[in-house]
């Protein structure tokens, strides 16, 4: 395997963890949504606030090592916060 092999594979690999994070947190807040608080509860905000603080460190991280770039990182919190609010419009229409 060629350098240039194993950077585009940490790339890669980098991309899809934080990737499946950004899935983990969307799993955990459709959880929280659907069995223990609103959207409008504190906890509710700060466990989401806390999960995505800890989401952009990790793609900032991974940004400064050159696995992904910013645009990338940008794309991967983006897209969660979209998901995010269509499961928060979907409870308040509950």
């Amino acid at each position: 395997m060629m350098l240039s092999d194993v950077a585009v594979d940490h790339r890669e690999k980098a991309y899809a963890l934080l990737k499946e994070d950004a899935d983990k947190i969307l799993k955990l807040i459709k959880v929280q949504m659907d069995n223990l608080t609103m959207p409008q509860c504190p906890l509710y905000e700060e466990v989401l606030d806390t999960q995505m603080f800890g989401l952009s460190r990790e793609i900032h991280f991974a940004v400064r090592l050159d696995l992904i770039s910013e645009e990338e990182g940008k794309q991967i919190l983006d897209n969660l916060e979209q998901q995010l609010n269509v499961l928060h419009e979907a409870a308040q229409r509950s």
